[in-house]
């Protein structure tokens, strides 16, 4: 029974562990690199959107390009 409460303690260490380290390298790789966004709504369309369905799109806002100001004619802007 004891081996069994040490084991239980071993894999909840672990669990916090990693938990706290997954978090902020998360969080940090969805403000600074990219994230991901749901585009609703006729504003898009064709682009997204196309059909004038009712269903959203997802895409990948890449935060690494604004931040070196490589943005070039064609792209889309997204702002919050």
């Amino acid at each position: 029974m004891a081996q069994v409460q040490g084991l239980g303690k071993r894999y909840l260490k672990a669990f916090f562990k990693g938990f706290f380290v997954a978090v902020p390298v998360t969080v940090t790789f969805l403000d600074r690199v990219a994230c991901v966004a749901r585009v609703e709504g006729a504003s898009m369309q064709p682009s997204l959107n196309p059909g004038g369905r009712q269903a959203s799109d997802v895409v990948l806002l890449n935060h690494w390009s604004i931040r070196n100001y490589d943005v070039q004619r064609g792209d889309i802007v997204s702002l919050v």
